[in-house]
């Protein structure tokens, strides 16, 4: 059997108050296209299936247009919720959707009960699990101790284990976390908790609720969703990342899914398959007028830009001006080549025994690192006085 295994679609997620719906469904078609090209069974969406706990119409549209297209291909689809979805949004008539070959699996109580598909070798077990936010859940098993996302994952791989026990079969595992092993990762992959960090005493760490490896020991693959970049924590636990960059600090990394085969013996292998990237991001770091005059930037002129201005001043206008040049500048960022160094002095030593002029001239070099007035704008500053000064 095989299966493409990706997660975080965040459809209705806006980049920059720019909308990426039209981005996403051609991405979906490119995924429906590798899903026809490699004879895939089974497309799995390892949770934020949209941006929103409370998706617009047209969000749900391009989800409805999505899955048509996956089902077209004669594959199945296999989803879960994220912490971005509503769970009981996303699951409304999933009992119907499944008798179309859709299945979306956003019930805590339900998350031991399987999809079971079967190939020429045997069954595969698809065990969904929601985003469990152990505030939300914990009431619901008392029996349990639920304060963290590592235990509330643990509790639901028990049970999923317990299930498994009974059942012949390969399984497959989706779940949305945050989950990390140390020292693991895979060349050119983003790195998730690698190297020797506090990450191993104390499993909560930046505000994070991480979960460890171990807790997903059992099933034959385990497809997870959270973070934006492929990674593997090991050959079986892999997160797919999302399909569409959402943010500059993303730019540099592929987007794609993992090609997941299963044989009679469980996994068999995992290949990368590569999205289309509608349009590429690009930061672009100069003076404004280099920004705008630069030959070799012309090939940039269609990707989302980042423009960080080094002037010493800051330009007036300056977004108006790169949109000319740059029509996706969509973020402006002032960051000066020189910095002024104020000093030591506080403002009132700063002011004391200056002329009004003076203390003009400095306050106009402060905010401009140490760029003075224009004669300009000197002469104005002089008239000015004059006019509004009355000699004591």
């Amino acid at each position: 059997m095989k299966f493409l295994h990706t997660s975080d679609w965040h459809i209705g997620r806006t980049f920059h108050t720019h909308s990426t719906l039209d981005h996403f469904e051609l991405v979906a078609g490119a995924m429906a296209d590798t899903v026809r090209e490699h004879g895939v069974d089974v497309v799995v969406v390892a949770g934020d299936v949209f941006d929103s706990a409370v998706p617009s119409a047209e969000a749900y549209e391009v989800l409805e247009r999505t899955l048509r297209a996956l089902r077209q291909t004669g594959a199945k689809v296999i989803l879960t919720s994220g912490n971005h979805d509503s769970a009981t949004r996303l699951g409304f008539q999933s009992e119907w959707a499944a008798e179309a070959g859709v299945h979306v699996l956003t019930r805590h109580d339900r998350l031991d009960i399987p999809v079971t598909l079967d190939d020429e070798t045997g069954p595969v077990h698809f065990y969904g699990i929601p985003y469990l936010e152990p505030s939300l859940i914990r009431h619901h098993y008392p029996e349990a101790q639920l304060r963290s996302h590592e235990q509330a994952l643990a509790f639901a791989m028990d049970r999923i284990r317990d299930d498994l026990a009974a059942r012949p079969g390969r399984s497959v595992v989706l779940s949305h976390c945050f989950a990390v092993n140390v020292g693991v990762s895979e060349s050119g992959d983003a790195v998730v908790g690698a190297g020797a960090t506090d990450v191993e005493r104390d499993i909560t760490s930046g505000g994070l609720d991480l979960v460890p490896l171990r807790v997903f020991d059992g099933p034959d693959y385990v497809a997870l969703g959270h973070i934006h970049s492929r990674a593997a924590l090991s050959e079986r636990v892999r997160y797919s990342g999302a399909p569409l960059h959402y943010s500059f600090a993303e730019g540099s990394r592929v987007r794609g899914g993992w090609l997941v085969e299963l044989d009679a013996a469980g996994l068999a292998a995992t290949t990368w398959v590569d999205f289309p990237v509608p349009r590429p991001l690009r930061e672009l770091t100069g003076t404004l007028g280099d920004l705008l005059d630069d030959p070799s930037l012309a090939e940039y002129e269609g990707h989302w830009i980042k423009a960080i201005v080094t002037d010493q001043a800051r330009p007036l206008d300056g977004m108006r001006k790169l949109q000319q040049r740059f029509p996706h500048c969509v973020a402006l960022e002032y960051r000066p080549s020189v910095v002024n160094d104020a000093g030591s002095e506080s403002y009132a030593e700063r002011l004391t025994e200056k002329t009004d002029q003076q203390i003009v001239t400095g306050f106009v070099e402060f905010v401009r690192n140490g760029a003075g007035p224009s004669d300009f704008e000197s002469r104005l500053v002089t008239e000015t006085l004059g006019a509004v000064l009355v000699p004591q």
